[in-house]
């Protein structure tokens, strides 16, 4: 598995991916962040790759200088494997080298599936930013 940078052909695999990872309504909460994130800042979206297939997306974002994990997905078939804690790191080291304040997990609704990977990676519930509204991607 290899985790990199978002690239423009890769608006088809991942927007695949997020369909088969998400729910309807979190698929269709998460499109229109991920394309304002894509027109400010592709390098805080990651992908995981596994012999050439998309199998994992984080998208990341960075608001009043604090770094926030927005929304991850990882195909089914591939889940248990790591992928979220690869994904989950590559994002922790870009937020970092650009030095941010801190680092919070958008804890909506969609994300709770996912916080037990970001609990167990030290992400505490002091870390989760309940108020999805106020980030500039949700608009």
């Amino acid at each position: 598995m290899h985790v990199r940078s978002f690239q423009l052909s890769d608006v088809s695999p991942v927007t695949e991916l997020l369909q088969a990872a998400l729910s309807e309504e979190c698929f269709e909460n998460t499109i229109e962040p991920l394309s304002r994130q894509l027109s400010w800042d592709s390098n805080l979206i990651v992908v995981a790759e596994e012999e050439g297939e998309i199998v994992g997306a984080l998208i990341g974002t960075i608001e009043r200088n604090y770094g926030c994990y927005f929304r991850i997905a990882v195909h089914p078939d591939y889940r248990r494997r790591g992928i979220g804690r690869s994904l989950v790191s590559a994002m922790e080291n870009r937020f970092q080298a650009r030095k941010v304040n801190g680092i919070y997990v958008v804890g909506d609704e969609h994300n709770e599936a996912a916080l037990p990977l970001y609990e167990a990676m030290g992400y505490g519930e002091n870390q989760i930013f309940k108020s999805v509204r106020k980030l500039s991607i949700v608009g």
